[in-house]
């Protein structure tokens, strides 16, 4: 597989820093405040290339940039400790295709005197890299201030996310299930807005493939599903070895086409045609991270891959089942990440059963946990361009179980105050086009989506 979102986390950080060609300012405050930001980025857990020396034109820039896309960063965070050249954006708009960290730094402390002009040396360049149609986050603030430190790590976060998507390769195994049609993804339309690129891939040879698995990694994979010890309802250890083969095939496949999110088309052929769900599987690859979505939701599998990058995991992919003025129910049939769940053997844990429709194994009943802050978010196409919207609120202790993955997330009344309640939401999103899958995932993540849209130059659906 291509590079995951703990490698792309672990990839260095390009860090530039804009120097003046005349003296001016007060550059041992700049040296310092430098110095400072490269050390609590490195306490932040990044490792930096490119602040070897400042860039003061067009050729050191170029150099600057070729280092650090030679060390494999895919962010980039420039500091303006003196007020420099504002010609230069332009050239950095030229040469780095993805969004541009802006980290503006305080003047020094009480010394009655200008000292660097940081802020409004940033907001000229934010203000020409917006009009050049670049994309940046901007943020302010000294380097030891946690508000700061919070406010970096997100829009590194963002940049990264950004730029992996412009190089993602999403596979689709077959199409969107039958009568899904809000489902059904434009590879054009997708490689212009985001720059990801899909790629078909055959249900019929897939299911070749999972035919084809080897029995002896079919078997090791079987004993690594007992080693969790899970309950099962109506299913036996004999049901897992054909879901460990689509498990191991899935692998096989996103490794084999460098895929970075992978959706396939789970129903009504592969019950039919090998006897199974293909949800443990699924379950297993989001519990490892991957970005992986069903009955062909493309998009779908794109949230996902966001949410990996942006550090809250690939999420829940769920129909919006029921709601009332302040909650919604949300429920799919099993297969959502494991430690989204509560944990094996409690009340509510996973347990390996049938489907509750076509009644076949194999998916993994469990509620997701309660008490949690939860985001609720989709990516979709409508009207020949992208759309993105994301909203919170928090998990709370259903008022009926069922089948499957399901929970209630109930939204809080500054929530409703800005968007409205839970029916005058949804309503506003359909008439938009949103399709009938979100993706939940655990945490707050709604501003980080809204700023990654901003960078994409995705339609914000509040």
């Amino acid at each position: 597989m291509q590079r995951s979102a703990k490698e792309m986390a672990s990839a260095p950080v390009g860090v530039m820093i804009l120097g003046r060609k005349r003296r001016g300012f007060d550059q041992e405050w700049n040296q310092a405040i430098c110095g400072r930001a490269l050390e609590v980025l490195r306490k932040l857990g990044f490792s930096t290339a490119g602040a070897e020396a400042p860039v003061v034109d067009d050729a050191t820039i170029k150099a600057a940039l070729d280092a650090m896309r030679a060390a494999g960063c895919q962010a980039l965070v420039m500091l303006q400790p003196s007020m420099g050249h504002g010609q230069l954006a332009l050239t950095v708009a030229q040469e780095w295709r993805d969004p541009v960290v802006l980290w503006a730094t305080p003047e020094r402390p009480g010394d009655g005197k200008v000292s660097s002009c940081s802020l409004v040396g940033q907001h000229l360049w934010g203000s020409s890299l917006r009009q050049a149609g670049h994309a940046f986050e901007l943020v302010y603030g000294d380097p030891d201030d946690d508000a700061l430190r919070a406010e970096l790590v997100r829009a590194i976060a963002i940049a990264r996310t950004a730029a992996v998507l412009r190089g993602a390769k999403v596979g689709v195994i077959g199409t969107h299930a039958p009568g899904f049609i809000d489902l059904a993804a434009d590879p054009f339309l997708l490689r212009r807005t985001l720059g990801v690129q899909l790629q078909p891939l055959s249900l019929p040879q897939f299911i070749e493939r999972v035919h084809a698995v080897a029995e002896e990694s079919m078997r090791k994979d079987v004993e690594r599903v007992l080693d969790w010890k899970l309950p099962m309802r109506d299913v036996t250890a004999d049901d897992l070895g054909m879901n460990s083969r689509c498990y191991l095939a899935m692998r096989e496949l996103m490794a084999e086409e460098s895929l970075d999110a992978i959706s396939i088309q789970c129903w009504p052929e592969l019950p039919n045609m090998i006897g199974q769900w293909p949800y443990l599987a699924v379950t297993r690859l989001s519990t490892e991270g991957l970005a992986v979505s069903i009955e062909g939701d493309v998009d779908g599998a794109i949230g996902s891959l966001m949410n990996c990058h942006l550090g809250t995991g690939p999420g829940f992919l769920t129909d919006w089942l029921e709601h009332d003025r302040n909650t919604i129910y949300f429920w799919h049939p099993g297969m959502a990440p494991m430690d989204m769940c509560y944990a094996a053997g409690s009340a509510g844990g996973p347990t390996l059963a049938k489907h509750f429709n076509i009644v076949k194994p194999l998916v993994v009943d469990a509620a997701i946990r309660a008490n949690e802050d939860a985001t609720i978010a989709r990516l979709w196409r409508c009207d020949g361009r992208y759309h993105m919207t994301a909203f919170e609120g928090r998990t709370v202790a259903p008022r009926r179980k069922v089948t499957g993955n399901f929970v209630l997330v109930e939204l809080a009344e500054a929530e409703i105050r800005s968007g409205g309640d839970v029916p005058a939401r949804f309503d506003r999103l359909v008439h938009a086009g949103m399709p009938h899958h979100v993706t939940l995932s655990l945490g707050k993540n709604a501003e980080s989506l809204r700023r990654l849209a901003r960078a994409l130059k995705v339609e914000w659906r509040a």
